[in-house]
């Protein structure tokens, strides 16, 4: 669940206006990600700033505790949303199986996720389909590097909130080091679109997800992600560089929020977006706050939320929106 809020004493007009992100972020690394809204978790020192080639350096590390250099996307990205990223990868080198008792090949990741669920304590992606353990919220790119008898893959997953995997897996192709490819990753009308191309060339076949209406994620951020291989039977040393990575995401739930009195009513109004609820909150005290009249569905246009009755004394207001 996502809240976005505005806060207006009684008496003063306050005024909230522009969206909190814009619907193209475009990231080529010409300075620090971490001056331009990146975050990291777990071992930082996976993700590098090259300043002289002005890109990311990653090692992806499967010795390593869950790892993340993670940006916030300002919305949450639902089923029913559409939206895109595409990244330059150029590998360095990848070995699977690095771990003698580890001997599959753990992924090479990127791609959005639910960052409570990824950061949970007891989160394990190399579990697979596990309701206690495994993902939740994630679609994703990856790599596998080949081992034992099974051929190097580029693979794309959709988890659901319930743990449930869709993955494609029909890529059997190599990513050579010191090869740059371009990866794009599309989803739109509730089916994910993978493509990647070499030297502007397509490179293996499009891979394909269809995420059926019984299912759904909840994503809020862009992550490259160093998955640990704790309780997972497969290891993974690779270096490589990402850059010029684009997002293209729908709108912010609100934006060009405005509050005031409409006579003796309080009135909050936004342009709203579908597939999100909007509920007007209260409180006197910012510790216990109550729902103002009902919840409302966005049209994508000006929604007004109003208190008919607001109490004498101070009182605060926020908005909350949750996907449905």
């Amino acid at each position: 669940m996502m809240r976005l809020k505005i806060f207006a004493l009684l008496g003063v007009a306050v005024v909230l206006t522009g969206s909190i992100h814009a619907a193209t972020f475009a990231e080529n690394f010409t300075s620090s990600p971490m001056a331009n809204g990146w975050q990291p978790f777990g071992n930082a020192s996976l993700f590098a700033w090259d300043s002289t080639n002005q890109n990311l350096h990653v090692t992806w590390d499967s010795a390593q505790t869950n790892s993340y250099l993670y940006r916030p996307l300002g919305t949450i990205l639902t089923r029913a949303d559409s939206f895109s990223a595409s990244f330059d990868l150029t590998f360095e080198d990848y070995e699977a199986g690095v771990n003698p008792s580890k001997t599959g090949a753990a992924p090479v990741a990127l791609g959005f996720f639910n960052l409570a669920e990824a950061t949970r304590t007891n989160f394990f992606r190399g579990v697979g389909q596990n309701a206690t353990y495994g993902a939740r919220s994630l679609v994703e790119f990856n790599f596998f590097p080949p081992f034992e008898i099974f051929e190097p893959t580029i693979a794309q997953a959709v988890v659901s909130t319930n743990a449930l995997w869709l993955y494609n897996h029909s890529n059997l192709l190599p990513m050579p080091p010191g090869q740059t490819f371009r990866v794009t990753m599309n989803y739109s009308n509730a089916t994910l679109t993978t493509t990647v191309t070499n030297n502007g060339v397509k490179y293996g076949v499009t891979q394909i997800i269809s995420v059926p209406t019984t299912r759904d994620f909840r994503c809020d951020v862009f992550s490259i992600s160093c998955y640990t291989d704790a309780n997972s039977t497969s290891s993974l040393l690779a270096h490589g560089c990402v850059d010029n990575l684009v997002l293209t995401l729908p709108p912010p739930p609100i934006q060009s929020m405005t509050g005031g009195f409409n006579g003796s009513s309080w009135r909050v109004q936004f342009v709203s977006q579908t597939n999100w609820l909007y509920t007007l909150e209260r409180t006197t005290n910012f510790t216990a706050w109550s729902n103002v009249g009902s919840t409302q569905p966005g049209n994508n246009a000006t929604l007004s939320l109003t208190d008919p009755l607001p109490p004498a004394s101070q009182a605060a207001y926020r908005v909350r929106a949750e996907g449905p």
